[in-house]
């Protein structure tokens, strides 16, 4: 864990849960791409620089989820370090109790207000070409968070944050978080036909063909909306629908897991009802979707 591995060229990424990627420039300048889940992770990417002789110029963080910005605080504070990170993520890693509150639609109860969801905060600035250094051009990659972005390098190595998962994690979990759901369809499109040397997604293992992983994310999306069409036959409750979801993917609900799938849920619900799939109607008090 924590083993830094060479993609190409001079660029790298460090084996951990959510992949960092490291892109040295000339004179040993690096720039991270996120930084890990927390402090920890942050000192072992302080460890992996410092035995290269590798200066930390800029972390550009893919997006706000917690385990890719958890090492922002700690790399800035030692390092003084520049954070970049895209569109409305920029507001969400300045302010990370934000992550928990938008999961949750309220205030978070103190089981959402651990590390693997609130990570500490850090000075981030947002993400512009001018930010970019030589080399170095952003992918916006949207759906599985607002406003999520990828980055190539001039090794032409393409660092994908969580714009896919493994095909363990998803036979394993069945149902990620996600956002924006035709969003992140048209970005797996667009992944799917996109060139590079080398793909680095956060959650999968580092390839040289994206496509076959690409396709098989759009398979799983689109079996969920038809399972979710499915139970919609007769109107049926969001809440209703989340146990039946839990039961049949044999889920155990906590905290945790309540926020997660239930936020995907609704965000499934919106596409098929703004693909006009479903129909959202209220009836004694209560909010029913239909299937058309």
């Amino acid at each position: 864990m924590y083993e830094l591995i060479q993609a190409r060229g001079e660029s790298y990424y460090i084996q951990c849960p959510a992949k960092i990627g490291l892109y040295i420039r000339e004179g040993g300048e690096a720039v991270a791409i996120d930084s890990g889940n927390d402090q920890s992770a942050g000192r072992k990417v302080r460890q992996i620089l410092d035995a290269h002789g590798w200066h930390l110029r800029a972390i550009y963080n893919t997006h706000s989820h917690a385990d890719h910005i958890g090492g922002n605080r700690y790399l800035q504070r030692q390092t003084g370090c520049a954070v970049y990170a895209p569109g409305v993520e920029c507001a969400l890693v300045r302010y990370p109790m934000l992550e928990p509150a938008v999961l949750y639609a309220a205030k978070p109860p103190k089981e959402l207000t651990h590390k693997s969801l609130l990570a500490q905060e850090s000075d981030a600035q947002p993400l512009t070409e001018a930010a970019l250094v030589p080399g170095l051009t952003a992918i916006p990659l949207p759906g599985h968070s607002f406003d999520m972005t990828g980055y190539r390098t001039e090794d032409d190595v393409v660092y994908l944050g969580d714009c896919l998962s493994s095909r363990e994690t998803l036979e394993k979990y069945q149902i990620h978080f996600l956002y924006d759901v035709g969003g992140y369809l048209s970005t797996l499109e667009m992944v799917e036909k996109l060139q590079a040397a080398w793909f680095v997604p956060a959650h999968a293992p580092a390839t040289e063909d994206i496509a076959p992983l690409a396709r098989y994310n759009i398979q799983k999306v689109e079996a969920i909306a038809e399972d979710l069409l499915e139970r919609c036959a007769t109107p049926v409750s969001q809440e209703t629908l989340l146990r039946q979801v839990f039961d049949f993917y044999q889920m155990t609900m906590d905290f945790e897991q309540y926020a997660l799938v239930s936020s995907t849920l609704r965000s499934y619900l919106t596409w098929l009802k703004e693909t006009g799939r479903v129909i959202a109607f209220f009836e004694n008090n209560t909010l029913l979707f239909q299937r058309l």
